[in-house]
Order: structure tokens, then C-alpha cells, then sequence
């Protein structure tokens, strides 16, 4: 008994590790609820928020049913298959909009997978894209090759 109380001794330690990267973990990216909820918060304006989510469902090929405004923000249900989706989004700040997603397949099944998919999809919409690069013309490469 006392071996094992010994040799057990040193995982002590651990536990505060282990909850600590936990904390860290869960917190990077979509947060979750325990009703089927994912949660993030975009450091956008709500119409950038709400055209880019609009865009990330036509991408993903989910029909938009309805959309429009609630109290301090709007919603847009949609479909899939046999999926429905509730998105709410909600002004934080006039530059900040927090997006809430909720993917029920049936009565009791929450598909979380669907609902952070449709998050990330508008959080890549919603990063600024890199300007393309400029072709130099003909001329241009002439007059740089005469030098």
C-alpha cells in the first residue's frame, strides 16, 4: 500500500496541468454549450457578420428558409438534408458580433459538427484576403530588362 501511495506521489502534480491545457484548449476557436450551441464572437460589424454567414451557407449548399431581425440582433433558419439550422447573431459593439449556431437533426440530436463548420466558413470569409499580385506588362519587363 505504501508503494503505491509513493509511486502515485508524483501524478499530483499533473491534475492542474492537465485542467489548465483543457481551459486553454476549449477556449481557442468555437466555443460549445451544452445544449448543442457553438458559440464565437467576430470582431466584425453585424452586416459583415450576416452577409459572410449568408455566403458560407450558399457555399456549404444549405437552403435559407427565413431570416430577420430580434431584439438585438437578427436570425437565419435554414436547412439541410434532415437539419435545421437556427444561427442568431447578436451585437456586441458596432465592430464586434457574437454568433451563436444550433444544428438539430430530429428531435434530441444535435449535430455540432455542422453548426462549427458553418462558423469557420464565415469566419474565412470575414479575413481580409491577401491583394493579388500585379503582373508586370510587357512594356514594364522591357523597360526593367533595358536598365
Amino acid at each position: 500500500m505504501l508503494v503505491l501511495c509513493v509511486a502515485a506521489l508524483p501524478l499530483a502534480g499533473c491534475s492542474p496541468l492537465a485542467i489548465t491545457a483543457l481551459g486553454v484548449g476549449g477556449s481557442a476557436g468555437v466555443n460549445h454549450a451544452m445544449s448543442g450551441a457553438s458559440y464565437r464572437t467576430f470582431m466584425a460589424p453585424m452586416p459583415n457578420v450576416r452577409a459572410a454567414t449568408l455566403q458560407a451557407l450558399g457555399r456549404m449548399g444549405i437552403r435559407v428558409d427565413s431570416s430577420g431581425k430580434q431584439n438585438e440582433g437578427e436570425f437565419i433558419k435554414a436547412a439541410a438534408t434532415d437539419r435545421k439550422i437556427d444561427i442568431e447573431l447578436e451585437v456586441i459593439s458596432p465592430n464586434a458580433t457574437r454568433m451563436r449556431s444550433v444544428t438539430k437533426r430530429g428531435v434530441f440530436i444535435y449535430d455540432t459538427a455542422t453548426s462549427d463548420e458553418i462558423i469557420q466558413q464565415t469566419e474565412k470569409l470575414l479575413k481580409p484576403q491577401p491583394p493579388m499580385p500585379q503582373r508586370a506588362s510587357v512594356s514594364q519587363g522591357l523597360a526593367a530588362a533595358l536598365r
